[in-house]
């Protein structure tokens, strides 16, 4: 799910090189939401250089950059509250090198001047449609909210099966746009090509959605795709009794949530979706990322159980004020010796503990780490699709497939398919190593495999 580089103000001192480096320096980094541009400005002052960075999609301007070193070739780059680094080497006019931040490492070249190179994304279908397509609106009236989407369908004619398609974590628009990839749209185009069609829409707060997305939990986005549902009962080209949802990670979480005990629901797909406990799936997702990085197993279980114990105040604690006491009780007990052992000078890991504590400590989060979707599986009456790639390391696919399995057994619901997609990551993509920094260098955008499993499946469930 959420991960985010962040970006903070402090002072920088270069060594000065007969290198020209001033000017200004562009690259991205790979998260799971997307690629996120950074840009290096540098320039000459009276003791060597100076330089700013720029975070264009956090909107984050001129941040004054300290404790950075340039020697031979070597330009290095540490904020230590951050617990932040950047190390890469000066090459034919380019930087190229690795950020590390909270034990993730992701590939950062900076081209002078130049801006990210738009990726090859092959899957990605060229106007015009073979289908009909309109922008749409539709009101979340309990929200009080209007939100923005795309409903294809195989012609403009007709009354259509309709599968609304619901996001993963992260602020996203309609076509689920994260590491370079369209995942919503490629998946829309294959369904609407095959007699399915479908609504996508941007997240609220995002793109041409109103609302605001910052201060929005899981039960909110709920309300949103309900909303969906609602809209497409309007309208005379809909088949009213196949409405579907189908919904990509936390997207599944939702998905799920709406169609529990819901009869206008026909169909739930979950594509890596999560349906164990928030906290079970911080705890394995950070097990998962931190084995492939080739974390000692010792330190691996340290932070597991340092992790449960922050999730357990998380989810004792009602009252906002005793769970940040008790949150930073926790933190300076475990993490603070942690961070020391790691090389943070002591009067930084403070701060450090304080911005770990803010996104703790966000609605979101805490409804996260608090939500259990095995009550809502065990009350989803119509047929299911649960699809994992073997190498997802965000959403853990054994765990996450045995729950959508129990839920099964103790609803008795018989019209469950569950399956394990070899050698997929989180994003269904046909994947190396299943790790985040991977997606944006894969070129397929879903996997051939991935999308033949649903479009049969559906098929299937409207004869």
């Amino acid at each position: 799910m959420k991960y985010t580089l962040t970006a903070l103000a402090f002072i920088t001192t270069i060594a000065v090189f007969a290198q020209d480096i001033t000017g200004k320096w562009n690259g991205a980094v790979t998260l799971p939401q997307g690629d996120l541009p950074i840009i290096l400005n540098i320039t000459k002052n009276e003791n060597g250089y100076s330089a700013t960075m720029d975070s264009p999609m956090q909107g984050a301007k001129d941040i004054p950059l300290s404790l950075v070193t340039f020697k031979d070739n070597l330009l290095t780059c540490t904020l230590a509250m951050a617990n932040f680094t950047y190390e890469a080497t000066y090459d034919n006019d380019m930087f190229k090198g690795t950020l590390t931040q909270n034990g993730y490492v992701l590939p950062l070249n900076l081209k002078r001047g130049a801006e990210p190179a738009k990726k090859i994304r092959p899957q990605e279908p060229a106007k015009p449609y073979p289908y009909y397509t309109e922008d749409v609106t539709f009101k979340n009236d309990k929200a009080g909210i209007t939100l923005a989407g795309t409903l294809s369908l195989p012609k403009k004619e007709g009354a259509y099966p309709v599968v609304v398609l619901i996001s993963g974590s992260g602020g996203q628009n309609r076509d689920e746009e994260l590491a370079g990839h369209k995942p919503f749209l490629v998946l829309a185009d294959h369904l609407t090509r095959n007699g399915i069609g479908v609504l996508r829409f941007d997240d609220r707060g995002v793109a041409q959605s109103g609302g605001q997305f910052e201060t929005a939990t899981t039960a909110d986005f709920v309300t949103d795709a309900r909303a969906a549902v609602q809209y497409l009962k309007s309208r005379k080209d809909v088949n009213h009794k196949k409405i579907g949802l189908a919904g990509h990670s936390e997207g599944g979480t939702v998905a799920t949530m709406l169609a529990a005990g819901n009869p206008d629901i026909a169909f739930l797909i979950l594509m890596a979706g999560g349906n164990i406990a928030g906290s079970e799936q911080m705890v394995l997702q950070n097990y998962l990322i931190g084995k492939a990085q080739g974390m000692p197993e010792e330190e691996l279980a340290r932070l597991g159980i340092i992790n449960r114990k922050i999730y357990d105040v998380l989810r004792q604690e009602k009252d906002k004020s005793k769970m940040e006491s008790r949150l930073y009780e926790v933190m300076e007990r475990e993490l603070k010796p942690l961070f020391i052992s790691k090389g943070i000078p002591e009067a930084e890991v403070k701060r450090t503990m304080k911005i770990q504590a803010e996104g703790l400590l966000s609605d979101w989060y805490i409804y996260f780490i608090n939500n259990d979707p095995a009550p809502y599986l065990e009350k989803v009456k119509c047929p299911i699709l649960a699809i994992n790639g073997d190498k997802d390391l965000q959403v853990a696919p054994a765990a996450n497939l045995d729950a959508v399995k129990r839920a099964a057994e103790k609803s008795g619901n018989k019209k469950v398919t569950v399956k394990l997609l070899h050698g997929l990551n989180h994003l269904l993509q046909e994947a190396g190593t299943g790790m985040p920094t991977e997606y944006s260098s894969i070129e397929q955008t879903l996997s051939p495999v991935a999308l033949s499993e649903i479009v049969s499946w559906i098929k299937i469930q409207m004869k």
